[in-house]
């Protein structure tokens, strides 16, 4: 099976949909899958439900998105660093799932595993809970939590094997090996694609049977979020 597709449009096709649930993986600007990301806006779809850890910035990630109002919905845990997100918010023009974020993770994590939902003590007491389910073990309570199965993933990997095998690099790992687990198709923007057998079987983070489709972009932007520097004296 040919996983290999020559742009990040071709990828998209014949996959997404109006109306999916759709999971990105990055955190903050790292780790996102840039090509995807501006492949998506490009082609049009719509009133998508997103999980993402958060929604990018203004311009740049899925901050491309809400300002072409692609995105009817945000699953997220983080989202302070987008002004047109919080516009949208505040005017009822987006609706918001604010999550913990390790109940986000693990969210997808079950949703990859094949667990329907799990229990929790993060967010007993607060608005997170309410009208879920709560049960008491051991004299505490917990809090029930879906799984998240989204119907395509979008991920970022530094390389990937012709078969899928994938290798992130360092903290760009982040969200992108639960999204891609959880996903029902899998896509992959990868800096490097090498044969099968290059890559060390200590050195796969994860194995190529979750990826249906691969495209390269040697070349990202990879912004930085919020870039600081020593001032000169």
């Amino acid at each position: 099976m040919n996983k290999l597709f020559p742009s990040a449009a071709e990828a998209l096709k014949g996959v997404v949909k109006d109306g999916q649930l759709m999971a990105v993986g990055g955190f903050g600007l790292c780790g996102i899958p840039e090509a995807l990301i501006q492949a998506l806006r490009d082609s049009g779809t719509k009133d998508l439900t997103v999980i993402s850890n958060n929604a990018g910035v203004d311009g740049f990630g899925l901050g491309k998105l809400l300002e072409t109002r692609q995105i009817k919905k945000m699953i997220a845990s983080y989202v302070g660093e987008n002004k047109e997100f919080e516009r949208q918010y505040l005017a009822g023009e987006l609706a918001l799932d604010f999550t913990p974020q390790g109940t986000l993770a693990e969210k997808l994590r079950a949703g990859g595993a094949g667990i329907p939902a799990f229990f929790t003590k993060t967010g007993v007491g607060t608005q997170v809970a309410e009208g879920k389910e709560l049960r008491e073990f051991d004299g505490e309570t917990y809090v029930m939590e879906h799984s998240l199965v989204p119907d395509v993933s979008l991920v970022k990997a530094a390389v990937a094997d012709k078969s899928g095998n994938l290798r992130f690099n360092l903290t760009a790992r982040n969200f992108n090996p639960a999204a891609a687990m959880a996903g029902k198709v899998c896509i992959v923007e990868v800096e490097k694609i090498v044969e099968v057998g290059e890559l060390a079987p200590d050195d796969i983070h994860l194995p190529g049977i979750y990826v249906h489709r691969i495209v390269l972009n040697a070349s990202p932007e990879k912004r930085i979020e919020k870039r600081t520097i020593t001032e000169k004296a």
